[in-house]
């Protein structure tokens, strides 16, 4: 079966800055599933694997993957605003990765300053302004459900679960 619009796509990806450091293998959890042409995956991607099918792999660089890098885009929040699940909550430090919890719900965000109450944050998201190479392997090609077509998105394994 081929990857055409309406089809769940199981992929197994890695995403690394162009011969640099890997920034994302899904190798480590499970495979993403996405649903084809309801903009699941980035247009850049999805435009790559049309056609293909299982075994299949793609290998694309894809600039600004992310967005271009906005200035101005650094914001002070509460430290109530920053996910932090569990018992052992790590200790926030400048550099870090975080969750923001949003309106919208969770954003990615870079940890610029850390004060006592609260906390500043870069909402640009972290990867935007570089280009990115995906390195990306079709593992399943599925018919899509019509409740999946209705939500816009892949359920079961690798994709939502609601």
């Amino acid at each position: 079966m081929q990857i055409e619009k309406d089809k769940v796509v199981t992929v197994h990806y890695v995403v690394s800055e162009p011969g640099g450091e890997v920034l994302e293998d899904s190798h480590k959890d499970q495979p993403m599933a996405y649903l084809h042409g309801h903009h699941g995956m980035m247009q850049a991607l999805e435009d790559a694997l049309l056609g293909k099918g299982v075994g299949d792999k793609i290998s694309k660089a894809v600039e600004n993957a992310y967005g271009v890098r906005e200035e101005g885009q650094v914001q002070r929040v509460s430290i109530n605003h920053i996910i932090r699940e569990g018992k052992a909550k790590p200790k926030l430090k400048p550099g870090m990765m975080v969750q923001l919890n949003t309106q919208h719900g969770p954003r990615p965000a870079t940890v610029v300053k850390v004060g006592l109450k609260a906390v500043d944050v870069d909402t640009n998201h972290p990867y935007a302004g570089k280009t990115l190479q995906f390195d990306v392997e079709v593992l399943k090609v599925r018919d899509a459900t019509l409740e999946e077509i209705s939500h816009g998105h892949a359920h079961g394994d690798g994709g939502v679960h609601h």
